[in-house]
C-alpha cells in the first residue's frame, strides 16, 4: 500500500480513470469535507442548502455514468440517522439523478455482516482505495490505495454482502421515513 495521498485532483482522477465499476462502502456517522461545511450548517438550521456545492460531483457522476459506467454506494445508517446522514439522505435524490446507485444498510446489519469500520472504494474490481479521516474532527485527510489481490477480493466480498442486504433509497425511505 502506498502512502497517504492528499491531492484532491488525484482523488477526482480516480472517477474519470475507472473503466466499468466503482463501489463505495460508507460507514461513518459524520464526514468533514470543507465544501460541505456551509451547506451542512444551512441544513441544520432548516434552510435549503441548495445544490451548487455538490454540482462538480454531480457533473462528474453524470459524465461517467452516461458512458455506461456504474457507480454504487452502500451507506451504513443508524435508526435514527445522525444529523450528517440525514443531510446526505436529503441530497441523495440528486446523486441518483446523476446516475449513482446509493443504497442503505442498517448499522445492526453491518455489525452482523462483520463489515469493516472504515470507508473504501473499489474500482473495476482491482483497485482498492481506503479513505482516511481524522478521528478527532472527522476531517477527510486523503486516501491510500492497493491492488493486492487478496485485499481487493476481501473487500469485494463485503461489497457483495452489503449489496445483497441493502435497501434501495425508496425502500429505505418507505421503511424509515426520515427527513421526507
Amino acid at each position: 500500500m502506498g502512502g497517504l495521498i492528499t491531492d484532491n485532483d488525484a482523488f477526482v482522477s480516480l472517477f474519470s480513470g475507472f473503466q466499468h465499476t466503482a463501489y463505495r462502502l460508507e460507514v461513518r456517522r459524520m464526514y468533514g469535507v470543507a465544501s460541505e461545511d456551509a451547506p451542512f450548517q444551512r441544513f441544520l438550521t432548516g434552510a435549503d442548502p441548495g445544490s451548487e456545492w455538490l454540482r462538480p460531483w454531480l457533473d462528474l457522476m453524470s459524465e461517467q455514468t452516461a458512458t455506461g459506467k456504474r457507480v454504487e454506494r452502500v451507506r451504513v445508517v443508524d435508526d435514527p440517522p445522525s444529523d450528517f446522514l440525514r443531510f446526505e439522505i436529503a441530497n441523495t435524490r440528486l446523486n441518483l439523478d446523476a446516475g449513482e446507485d446509493i443504497r442503505y444498510l442498517l448499522r445492526d446489519t453491518a455489525h452482523e455482516l462483520k463489515l469493516p469500520d472504515y470507508d473504501y472504494w473499489v474500482f473495476d474490481s482491482r483497485l482498492l482505495v481506503f479513505l482516511r479521516f481524522n478521528e478527532s474532527d472527522d476531517r477527510f485527510l486523503g486516501f491510500e490505495s492497493t491492488e493486492d489481490p487478496a485485499e481487493v477480493v476481501r473487500h469485494l466480498q463485503w461489497r457483495d454482502a452489503t449489496w445483497h442486504h441493502a435497501l434501495t433509497f425508496d425502500r429505505y425511505l418507505d421503511a424509515f421515513p426520515v427527513g421526507r
